[in-house]
């Protein structure tokens, strides 16, 4: 007897202190599986994009440098007043120009725009890979088309744990990301910050690459840097039109004279504007070359 009720007692004890465990570990990780549904009629003013982590203004451009697989890069980020409709909604056309030893190897348009609640969704992307000239436009895509939807590129009140779907063009373009910390520190040659949102970016078309992203608050994305599979990052130089200097002065957390004169030194380059438009001029040529060459040459 006294057997037996021992056993019992032990059969009771560890599937509660087990559960107490697994109730800490959760609490203590918390995971958000973030559901968004796209519904038009939730975009009363979609081109007013100031989500806090991803302000777009137009005018503004956002300057960074880095790497990639050990060659230097440029890239610009420029916030224009184009606008295309795109499943029913008006988005904000944003001009991504991407520089490699100072040739332009790669041109995208990217559609946003910013739902009732706050969220800033994206449309899609058409990409000119100067560097493949068997598929140039590879990974481009369009909500609404071939099946494609649209994503959401940042949250509204995003909270550490939360997993959503920024891409969603399956065999095409599937980037997912999840949210890391809140509260990062984060210093880059435009200026230092605090209170940065930082993000796992990954997509399952290439499950061994991943990268992290940092967004500060009233600026946007100030340092991307790969985590797994490769080899790139950038940051953040310099912020041209718009606003910069009062962003820059709302978030710097200990150098904001310093940001604020940098901010003052880009307003007084009016030829940067010219020297990407030739540089894109330049560019577009090459590639009309190549396919002329691609043309002629015999199949």
């Amino acid at each position: 007897m006294q057997r037996k009720t021992k056993l019992v007692l032990l059969v009771v004890v560890i599937p509660i202190s087990f559960l107490m465990l697994v109730s800490s570990i959760i609490i203590a990780n918390p995971l958000h599986a973030a559901t968004f549904v796209f519904n038009k009629s939730n975009f009363h003013n979609p081109l007013n994009i100031d989500n806090k982590y991803f302000p777009l203004k137009p005018g503004t451009t956002f300057i960074y440098k880095g790497t990639k697989e050990s060659e230097p890069t440029r890239d610009t980020f420029k916030v224009t007043s184009k606008v295309k409709e795109i499943a029913g909604v008006s988005t904000r056309e944003i001009r991504d120009n991407l520089y490699t030893k100072g040739v332009l190897t790669e041109s995208t348009q990217d559609w946003f725009a910013q739902d009732n609640d706050g969220n800033v969704w994206y449309f899609g992307e058409f990409t000119t890979d100067f560097t493949n000239k068997e598929n140039p436009h590879e990974g481009s895509w369009q909500a609404g088309v071939k099946g494609a939807k649209a994503g959401v590129i940042m949250e509204a009140q995003p909270h550490v744990g939360d997993t959503y779907n920024q891409e969603v063009a399956k065999g095409v373009a599937e980037d997912m990301a999840t949210v890391l910390s809140l509260n990062e520190k984060i210093c880059v040659p435009y200026s230092c910050f605090t209170h940065v949102l930082k993000t796992k970016e990954f997509t399952p078309l290439e499950p061994d690459v991943v990268s992290n992203k940092y967004y500060a608050q009233n600026i946007g994305d100030i340092k991307e840097i790969s985590v797994q599979g490769e080899s790139e990052e950038q940051h953040l130089v310099q912020i041209t039109g718009g606003d910069s200097s009062k962003q820059i002065q709302s978030n710097s957390a200990s150098t904001e004279q310093q940001g604020h004169s940098k901010s003052l030194k880009a307003h007084n380059q009016p030829s940067q504007e010219q020297q990407l438009q030739q540089l894109q001029a330049e560019a577009q040529q090459l590639l009309k070359k190549n396919n002329v060459e691609n043309q002629s040459s015999p199949k």
